[in-house]
């Protein structure tokens, strides 16, 4: 049985389709702050130990919904005030924008411990093998250890990832008309709650799925050559 969407399913579709683009525009971002963040805590230099420990337990220890409240009102009082400063009419930060730089920061905390995780169970032996070698440091970190750390940071990624997914609905709050915010209107409209509540959940589902598809060829890709020669 087909439910009847009153005409709301291209509206449900562009909100699916900017739940997908947020989801990867803030994994993105949060890979990188992850990885940052990561490579600082395992840095043999104390202020960057420090700094890494600061991010992922500052940014963790706030909910997502209020960091991406604060990030979206703090940084339109912000440029408000640098509008005013430097005399233009306005400068505005895009609902879009913000709901990434918020979803990207709280994935990257928590990826931050992920990839630590990963880079400490490789043994210190490839680093010292490298350096035997000849090689300098950039080159051990980008040919010995990422390819590595990735393979076992990648099945954490991917949880977090599903989790990211669906917190993309927390932007629904501040307007950004992405899947959970367009079935808000939907509801709204035709008053079926249960209908369209019902609709996003399997479109939800749906996504997640695909993801796990995704992430499963991903790991096998990764885990090849460790494959073999364990074999």
């Amino acid at each position: 049985m087909i439910p009847d969407l009153h005409g709301f399913g291209p509206a449900l579709l562009a909100g699916t389709l900017m739940t997908i683009q947020l989801a990867l525009a803030s994994l993105a971002l949060g890979l990188v702050l992850g990885l940052l963040g990561a490579l600082a805590k395992t840095s043999p230099l104390k202020p960057l130990q420090w700094l890494g420990g600061a991010y992922s337990t500052l940014v963790r220890g706030v909910p997502e919904l209020l960091w991406v409240l604060l990030i979206y009102y703090g940084t339109v009082s912000l440029m408000r005030g640098l509008a005013d400063l430097l005399g233009m009419e306005s400068l505005e930060l895009s609902a879009f924008a913000a709901g990434t730089i918020a979803l990207g920061l709280c994935f990257g905390a928590y990826a931050t411990e992920v990839f630590r995780g990963a880079i400490l169970a490789i043994p210190k032996g490839h680093r010292e093998a490298g350096l035997a070698l000849g090689m300098s440091a950039p080159r051990i970190l980008w040919r010995l250890i990422l390819p590595q750390m990735w393979r076992i940071a990648l099945p954490g990624l991917g949880n977090l990832f599903m989790i990211l997914m669906k917190d993309t609905a927390l932007v629904s709050v501040i307007g950004l008309e992405e899947l959970m915010r367009r079935s808000q209107i939907a509801v709204t409209a035709s008053k079926e709650p249960f209908t369209f509540y019902m609709v996003a959940a399997l479109i939800y589902l749906g996504l997640t799925i695909f993801a796990m598809i995704g992430l499963h060829f991903l790991e096998q890709r990764a885990s090849r050559g460790f494959v073999r020669s364990a074999a």
